[in-house]
């Protein structure tokens, strides 16, 4: 049998440019996370098995995370898995560390595991951004929150799309008004409103209520927020709290009682932002019961997450024009000259600015500059050495000029 060599289904590699956009996007969420005030953490990528069965998810095989994700031994047989998320480890971390200073403000970014159908936006292997506010019930929690989500959105140069939100206890308390038992089924039908549209949801319902009592809910989902506040539907109150704190800092939430998420862990306000017609790219919510489990005791909790994958997939367009670091930043083509070569590149460092050194070939070099986008080479040769100048060459127009080595340093520093 021939084996053929090829990315296991649902698994990539990223090569520049790609690689360089997704470095850029990582950067712009790592540099909001420290202007909010958010911390560092890391957590190990493999698991106990057991631990990725949360009891606070009592439909925990119910619930497409938890039930896609990878399971793995070790040689002593144990049974270990993938995370397939950051949240749940939470709880361990607590546990093993329970003198944490609370509110923790944390964010953590790597890859975790789904073994999920591959789609748009989602492999099975994928970079996620997180960040979570630990140890505060607050609104204002939510509302950082919020506030984080729209600087990450405006210099990703998404600042169009909307952020929706709902609350988790308000649709418990819409279901019951009608009479409906089978909260959980009901929430997870009308989370497909957007991927199968509302005459297929109907029919779906009918499994668990009557065509008039469908009607009914269907009909008190189309209010307005104040409907809800006036006839003192919980949840409410605190959907229109953060409303209004979000107003103050300028930023508009779009009230969205269809909005479903996070049945069987978020416990109040949810939030989400997904491009019409399509998928979530961006959400989180309240999840209060989560953390504290282990601990036999509650921990209040509020977090936001996104993908790298499901960011580029969505947006191509919008962050095309988004800096990327262009490694190098210039090349010094050495002809015959590598020590004077060497120390340059040292002095360019030093600078900050990044560079290469291509030794002799000026045909190569030229070629892996014009590939890789590289916008100066400077050529350092007999000729150079004796007038004390570079040969700098401009790579986008084919411009040359002569500088001194501090000439050189303030040009590329520019």
């Amino acid at each position: 049998m021939i084996f053929e060599v090829d990315n296991v289904k649902g698994f990539s590699d990223y090569l520049p440019p790609e690689s360089l956009m997704r470095e850029a996007i990582i950067n712009i969420a790592k540099k909001n996370y420290h202007l909010h005030g958010f911390l560092p953490i890391e957590s190990p990528i493999i698991e106990f098995d057991e631990l990725m069965k949360p009891s606070a998810l009592p439909l925990e095989e119910n619930d497409d995370a938890v039930s896609e994700r990878f399971r793995l031994k070790d040689r002593a047989g144990r049974n270990l898995g993938l995370r397939y998320e950051f949240t749940f480890q939470l709880a361990r971390i607590f546990k093993q560390n329970p003198n944490i200073g609370l509110p923790l403000r944390k964010y953590q970014i790597g890859p975790v595991f789904r073994d999920e159908p591959v789609r748009l936006g989602r492999t099975r292997q994928f970079i996620q951004c997180d960040a979570d506010i630990i140890g505060d019930s607050s609104i204002k929690a939510d509302f950082e929150c919020i506030c984080l989500i729209k600087d990450i959105l405006n210099e990703l140069n998404l600042p169009f799309l909307n952020i929706k939100v709902n609350n988790l206890k308000l649709i418990s308390s819409i279901l019951e008004s009608v009479e409906i038992n089978a909260v959980k089924s009901i929430m997870r039908e009308l989370d497909k409103l957007d991927k199968i549209g509302e005459d297929s949801v109907k029919l779906n319902l009918k499994k668990y209520a009557n065509s008039n009592t469908i009607l009914t809910l269907f009909k008190l989902m189309e209010k307005p927020l104040d409907f809800f506040r006036e006839n003192a539907f919980e949840g409410s109150q605190e959907v229109e709290s953060l409303i209004k704190m979000c107003s103050l800092a300028g930023i508009s939430l779009k009230f969205s009682p269809n909005l479903m998420r996070g049945f069987d862990y978020y416990t109040g306000n949810i939030f989400e932002v997904s491009p019409p017609g399509k998928s979530s790219i961006m959400g989180g919510g309240r999840y209060d019961k989560l953390i504290g489990r282990f601990l036999n005791k509650e921990i209040p909790a509020v977090g936001v997450s996104f993908s790298i994958e499901s960011i580029m997939a969505n947006f191509p367009s919008e962050l095309s024009s988004i800096k990327t670091n262009q490694t190098p930043k210039i090349i010094i083509i050495s002809i015959g000259k590598d020590k004077e070569s060497i120390n340059l590149s040292k002095s360019l460092r030093n600078s900050g600015i990044s560079c290469s050194i291509f030794y002799g070939n000026i045909g190569k070099s030229l070629e892996y500059a014009n590939s890789f986008k590289v916008p100066f080479v400077a050529f350092l040769g007999d000729l150079e050495i004796a007038k004390k100048k570079l040969r700098l060459r401009d790579m986008h127009s084919g411009q040359e000029i002569e500088l001194t080595e501090k000439q050189l340093i303030k040009k590329l520093s520019q």
